[in-house]
């Protein structure tokens, strides 16, 4: 998409009535060219690249091919930017947060768009919405191979960490699947997983991921004790780490555009652990993560960020590497590399 030009978006959607009023909402921005609409997935894969569009809109009950399969497809053969657009991407939808973890970079429930008043300020901001989405640049996952220099790997390094901070956003879930997956039923640190991700799917995404892993994953609470096990930021609010080793959830703080933050994270268990902290910021736009960042290592905490090349998004990874990452590793490599943490000291 280069600058002036239309972004070409592709509807995937087995209702020709939907997906008609929604080509003419989104025309109404001169911005915007509906490139092709299509009824099912198998229609629409083989005429991908052909029309290499900016973003597609999917539904996930389509005959055939579901949308979940599609998505898995495309993310790993020719990603490219994905929005779900589904009845059922309702709050608290685990089938959204399934299409989220196999690559999707948001999810809207159909009964949130109005289609049929296109003029109004909501329906420009959400044309606005479409239009970022489509500018996302994604990059194909790759098992190995780094960009650029990596920072020198800490070696002979011994020291004792009791609390692990991860923060992403865009192509988080199923990176954090990755990472996540890879510890075991026994992992000894407290986990608190900081996922920018759409207003009200943060329930459905954690109940997935519950079902996903061998640990146990819960929300975080205010006062609630810092625990072994994975603990999920609630929607709309901070979630810190205080030196009593109990957690609270901060919703009126603003801290750069997300609530909540990993900076707020990170910067919590660098005041309440100090060098006992361990952080790791995986893929994601933007820079939430790298103050954070600064303050860990400050503080003698050690972060990992995910290099360039596992990617779906090098922004987050690439501010957390400028402000001094300690490590930087394959999205594959992660997983293991906590995995072989020991809580009465590590060697890295």
């Amino acid at each position: 998409m280069a600058g002036g030009e239309a972004v070409r978006i592709v509807i995937c959607d087995d209702s020709a009535t939907y997906a008609e009023a929604l080509t003419r909402f989104l025309q109404r921005d001169p911005g915007i060219r509906v490139a092709g609409v299509f009824a099912t997935a198998e229609e629409m894969l083989p005429q991908l690249e052909r029309l290499d569009p900016d973003l597609l809109t999917m539904d996930l009950e389509m005959p055939g091919i579901g949308g979940v399969e599609a998505i898995t497809r495309i993310m790993r053969d020719a990603p490219r930017p994905i929005l779900v657009l589904s009845a059922d991407a309702e709050r608290g939808s685990e089938r959204a947060a399934e299409a989220l973890a196999a690559g999707a970079l948001e999810a809207m429930a159909k009964s949130s768009l109005d289609l049929l008043a296109p003029a109004d300020v909501w329906a420009t901001a959400t044309r606005s919405r479409f239009k970022r989405l489509a500018s996302v640049q994604l990059t194909r996952r790759t098992r190995t191979g780094r960009v650029g220099p990596a920072p020198p790997r800490r070696r002979d390094v011994t020291r004792r960490f009791r609390v692990l901070g991860i923060g992403a956003s865009t192509g988080g879930p199923p990176a954090l699947l990755s990472v996540l997956g890879a510890l075991p039923a026994d992992f000894p640190l407290p986990v608190v997983v900081v996922q920018h991700i759409t207003a009200g799917f943060t329930e459905g995404f954690a109940r997935w991921l519950d079902r996903s892993l061998k640990l146990p994953v819960r929300f975080a609470e205010s006062g609630a004790i810092v625990r072994p096990g994975i603990w999920v930021a609630p929607d709309d609010g901070h979630v810190c780490v205080e030196p009593s080793m109990r957690f609270s959830i901060d919703r009126r703080t603003r801290k750069g555009a997300h609530r909540p933050s990993v900076d707020m994270l990170f910067e919590s268990l660098a005041a309440s652990v100090g060098q006992e902290a361990m952080g790791v910021v995986l893929t994601g736009m933007g820079r939430d993560g790298a103050e954070g960042v600064e303050a860990i290592r400050a503080a003698g905490g050690l972060v990992i960020a995910q290099d360039q090349a596992t990617c779906a998004v090098f922004g987050m990874p690439r501010a957390a590497i400028e402000s001094g990452a300690d490590l930087v590793l394959p999205l594959d490599e992660i997983g293991p590399t906590l995995r072989a943490l020991r809580t009465d000291g590590t060697t890295l």
